[in-house]
């Protein structure tokens, strides 16, 4: 699995809701920002600020890519639920499909807001709620259940997204904007993208299906696609706030 391929793609769809945001918490202004959960460097690579940008991460390897994709960045090995950061020292705080992943979520976004100075901004770009999944025809509603206990298996909360206001407003965060993210049909990816999907669904779905079951619902999740009658639709929600 190419991780920094995948986190582009997920960076490339976000972009748009990204553009806002930044502009919305004036980014450009900013004089340090952290990304909370900032894998390879995907979304950092596309900051367009002068501000000192930093990035934590609980994996070394991704730290390492990152790295190289944002050189000019500073990385820190650390959890998202205690940061290792001085209090109010980061204008602007904000992650990209990490809380879904974090034990306890409410702490790191308490952690978010301790390390944000007073006025500053929080973000949460993107969080699923794959409990609430669609998927059609009725014969491909197998695949999403499949990849829900593969999430949950390896440590999601697959219900994040749905609980992501809340959690703000429990971490004392004054909520200014939150919402779900625009999809984008199955029918409209492109062929590289579709594949890209499939290889995270493949490696997501190889511990619970027999690689001929995987087989199939590939090639019915293709033929759907064909027809122009396939539907996934995972609801995706963001969140921005004040300190």
């Amino acid at each position: 699995m190419n991780w920094h391929l995948r986190y582009l793609r997920q960076a490339a769809w976000t972009r748009g809701l990204r553009d806002y945001l930044f502009d919305k918490t004036r980014l450009s202004t900013a004089a340090r920002v952290l990304e909370v959960g900032c894998g390879t460097g995907a979304v950092l690579a596309t900051v367009a600020t002068s501000a000192s940008l930093h990035g934590l991460d609980v994996d070394a390897g991704a730290l390492s890519e990152a790295r190289q994709h944002v050189p000019g960045a500073f990385f820190t090995r650390g959890d998202a639920r205690l940061l290792p950061y001085a209090d109010h020292c980061f204008d602007t705080a904000y992650c990209h499909f990490l809380l879904l992943w974090v034990s306890d979520p409410l702490q790191a976004l308490t952690e978010m807001k301790r390390v944000t100075k007073s006025n500053g901004y929080i973000l949460a770009l993107a969080e699923p709620d794959y409990g609430a999944r669609t998927d059609r025809p009725e014969e491909l509603a197998v695949l999403g259940a499949r990849q829900n206990e593969s999430l949950r298996r390896q440590g999601a909360d697959i219900r994040l997204g749905a609980r992501l206001a809340e959690l703000f407003f429990r971490a004392g965060i004054t909520i200014i904007e939150t919402g779900a993210i625009q999809g984008r049909a199955s029918d409209q990816l492109s062929s590289e993208e579709w594949q890209g999907e499939w290889e995270v669904l493949e490696s997501d779905l190889a511990e619970s299906a027999a690689a001929t079951e995987i087989a199939h619902l590939k090639r019915l999740d293709e033929d759907a696609r064909r027809r122009g009658t396939r539907v996934l639709n995972v609801p995706t929600y963001f969140a921005w706030g004040q300190v």
